[in-house]
């Protein structure tokens, strides 16, 4: 019996897919701010179709997603039962995840804030969404303290929030992990009045133990001369057999005198894989020299030669940010009561998984946390804001940026304002059903460029405006939208601005019905062939 399936979450409403129309953006200039050449975006919207509508301009190009969205602790589906409540909650992200997944890069990552009210429904979506094989992490991070501000009548209090992490795909995606510097000087000493030391056994192989007491360390002018072994240090607690059992049995209880305990040889061990090399030699009769070198990796001898090199640390998974948390409201002169998230958590955040100039988005830009930090570390960014924060706060809060605001990290960062935005509406949709007939029609709020847009946005195209031609998808495939009949003639007339290799679709809203078309053009009807194509509605849940 052939067994199928495969592991995921299911729940009510998880299989009612729609297609989305891919609308347009509409710039509002009287409220776009700063630099009129900027590229960032804040977009007034439900964030679905928004997200849609970035699809064909931006899929695979976003660096850094962060997000925060609705935590459903109850109020969001009130009038819902339990049951439901959390299919309502999952049927809303679901969507909204895999619209991400699709503008996420290979080498970008996911980040989504949320708490343990969906916080394990969450993973599990993400683990089918992002790949369970693309997950990194959970960064767990203290919003408050413990038992401030507790309710008496609360019989438990969250301290910890949660922030999933995924790559787009984890061979591709480095994280900027954090570093310390190395010079030389760390690595080198003179040992004097050396003596024989306890030889043992460590498997098969030879093993000589300094102790304190059989060596003096005297540090010397730091030099690269002679560095072709190198002495094991920190590597041998991370590693396994021999090592570890060196590390457990001679050095754990040993005061550190070059970072484990003692000094120590071990001839004929080699490397461990992790850049760091046991010593193989020197021959025994010459093992008194004089010169020990400590803990150099082999792979920053190149970097030690201008006498700086870098160790990098692992990332963290813990932060302790109450207290940014308890004064983060004032932050960007505008407030957002129990949503707002502190500038340096962002920092935090875009300086792991993002470099400057990357773009970074956030679909759910509440206060605008998350693009005012972007915009302070020159990353390019995308917000979207559904309701009507988006002027009251995010809008506020950017321009209060771009002026130069002295909040947050602005201090760390060395920020002085600068920079600007352009602001969307997320446009209406681009067919409407007639007030009297049961049919759809274009919508009248359209003018005729719009309704080009949005056209070639739905059927692929990029919106490019050229002699007879609206846009194009290559160098030899085009459309025209046109509101004329189209006849023979109107078709021969078009025919002519082609190559014998191009192509063209057309739309109309009326055409003959005997046309003879060459093989090379396609007419299409407006709006019958575009209700094929998606689902206009006027609003997405």
């Amino acid at each position: 019996m052939k067994l199928e399936g495969k592991l995921e979450l299911t729940w009510v409403g998880k299989n009612e897919e729609i297609k989305l129309e891919p609308r347009i953006l509409v710039e509002d200039k009287s409220k776009s701010y700063g630099d009129p050449n900027t590229e960032n975006m804040l977009i007034h919207g439900d964030n679905l179709l928004a997200l849609k509508a970035l699809e064909k301009d931006f899929a695979g190009k976003i660096k850094c997603i962060y997000i925060d969205p609705p935590y459903n602790t109850g109020s969001a589906f009130e009038y819902y039962e339990d049951g439901l409540e959390h299919s309502e909650w999952l049927c809303m992200m679901k969507p909204r995840l895999e619209m991400l997944k699709k503008l996420l890069a290979d080498d970008g990552f996911f980040c989504c804030h949320i708490d343990d009210s969906e916080g394990q429904y969450l993973k599990c979506l993400c683990d089918e969404i992002f790949e369970r094989n693309n997950y990194l992490s959970t960064f767990y991070i203290q919003v408050r303290y413990p038992n401030k501000t507790l309710a008496e009548d609360s019989d438990y209090q969250k301290v910890i929030e949660q922030i999933l992490i995924y790559a787009g795909n984890k061979s591709k995606a480095k994280v900027n992990r954090p570093k310390e510097e190395y010079g030389i000087d760390k690595f080198t000493w003179k040992v004097t009045e050396i003596n024989e030391g306890q030889k043992i056994k460590l498997g098969n192989k030879d093993v000589v133990i300094f102790k304190p007491g059989d060596y003096k360390i005297e540090k010397t002018v730091p030099s690269l001369k002679g560095l072709k072994e190198t002495w094991a240090t920190g590597s041998l607690s991370r590693v396994k057999a021999s090592a570890g059992e060196f590390f457990e049995l001679y050095l754990s209880s040993r005061k550190q005198v070059d970072g484990l305990g003692c000094l120590y040889k071990v001839y004929g061990i080699g490397e461990d894989g992790l850049g760091f090399r046991y010593i193989s030699g020197p021959k025994k009769e010459t093992a008194n020299k004089g010169k020990f070198y400590s803990g150099i990796p082999l792979n920053r001898l190149e970097d030690l030669k201008t006498g700086i090199s870098y160790k990098y640390l692992p990332v963290s998974n813990f932060y302790d940010l109450a207290g940014s948390f308890g004064n983060c409201r004032l932050e960007g002169g505008v407030g957002f009561k129990g949503g707002k998230k502190p500038e340096v958590l962002l920092q935090m955040i875009y300086n792991y998984f993002s470099n400057p100039s990357d773009i970074v988005l956030d679909s759910f830009l509440g206060s605008g946390s998350s693009a005012a930090v972007a915009h302070k570390m020159n990353r390019r960014w995308i917000g979207i804001e559904m309701g009507d924060h988006a002027y009251s706060l995010c809008k506020v809060r950017m321009d209060n940026v771009i002026q130069g605001d002295k909040t947050g990290i602005s201090k760390d960062v060395q920020w002085q304002g600068g920079g600007g935005y352009r602001f969307y509406e997320l446009a209406e949709s681009l067919l409407v059903k007639n007030e009297k007939l049961p049919i759809y029609q274009i919508n009248p709020n359209y003018t005729f460029e719009m309704m080009c847009e949005a056209i070639c946005k739905i059927e692929g195209f990029d919106y490019k405006p050229e002699g007879s031609f609206h846009g194009k998808s290559s160098e030899n495939r085009f459309i025209h939208v046109t509101t004329e009949f189209v006849n023979a003639e109107y078709i021969k007339t078009l025919s002519k601005e082609l190559s014998n290799k191009q192509s063209l679709l057309i739309y109309s809203t009326k055409f003959a019905t005997d046309l003879r078309l060459p093989d090379n053009i396609v007419v299409k009807k407006i709006p019958k062939d575009l209700l094929k194509k998606c689902k206009f509605e006027s609003e997405v849940r």
